[in-house]
């Protein structure tokens, strides 16, 4: 599933819910516990990731508040997509933190210049001073031009075409993308932002994202709703 550069085609308060530990019985866990996440908002990671050279976005929960332009929920974490080429550089840029790579029941702080192994996607960032998570960083497929669907890179789409800004200049996942994401667990708050965003699409957008379920997830129940 592909778009075109120039038009997309068919075919980035309560409490907050407690943020899910790595799935499978814990192998290691280096740094403080589950309870000791403290994300920043999408206004401090854009301070702390300015001037940094490669592609980032908010990815998640947080990005459908981005592009409603109002916080719907509260949010355990904070999320944000870079293509796994420009891990290190994004290392270096926040060279004050440590990264640590989860999954598979495992969180393990990395070695210095270490990358995450192939089949992992997601690292937390710890705050040492403070002694607390800040930041999920998600690692993705494809590169500056192009977006890719990390579980099924069939879909992809031009980046410029998925990834948008608010006026202040915080870029994020647009819907569409960020709901194929959550299409895949099906968890109240997921379908709560799914509640709040789709009577937004645009009818592009509701049926790339139509298209995009049909490959992913055929028969899912968003597809109808979507019509």
């Amino acid at each position: 599933m592909t778009e075109s550069a120039s038009e997309p085609a068919s075919p980035c308060k309560e409490p907050a819910s407690p943020r899910k530990e790595p799935a499978s019985p814990r192998i290691g866990w280096d740094g403080p516990p589950l309870e000791a996440w403290d994300a920043w908002r999408p206004e401090e990671a854009a301070r702390r990731l300015a001037g940094l050279d490669v592609p980032w976005c908010v990815v998640g929960g947080w990005s459908i508040d981005l592009f409603l332009g109002r916080e719907t929920r509260a949010h355990g974490d904070l999320e944000i997509a870079i293509a796994r080429e420009d891990f290190a550089r994004v290392r270096e840029h926040l060279s004050e933190f440590a990264l640590h790579v989860v999954g598979d029941g495992e969180v393990r702080a990395l070695g210095t210049d270490e990358l995450p192994p192939a089949d992992r996607h997601q690292n937390w960032l710890l705050d040492p001073r403070a002694n607390a998570w800040r930041l999920d960083v998600m690692l993705e497929p494809g590169d500056a031009d192009t977006w890719v669907f990390r579980r099924d890179e069939r879909i992809r789409a031009p980046r410029a075409q998925m990834v948008d800004r608010t006026r202040e200049g915080i870029p994020y996942l647009e819907p569409r993308g960020a709901l194929l994401y959550k299409a895949k667990a099906l968890v109240p708050k997921d379908q709560a932002d799914f509640a709040s965003v789709a009577p937004r699409l645009s009818p592009t957008a509701r049926e790339w994202l139509r298209e995009a379920l049909a490959i992913a997830h055929p028969g899912h129940i968003w597809i109808e709703a979507l019509r």
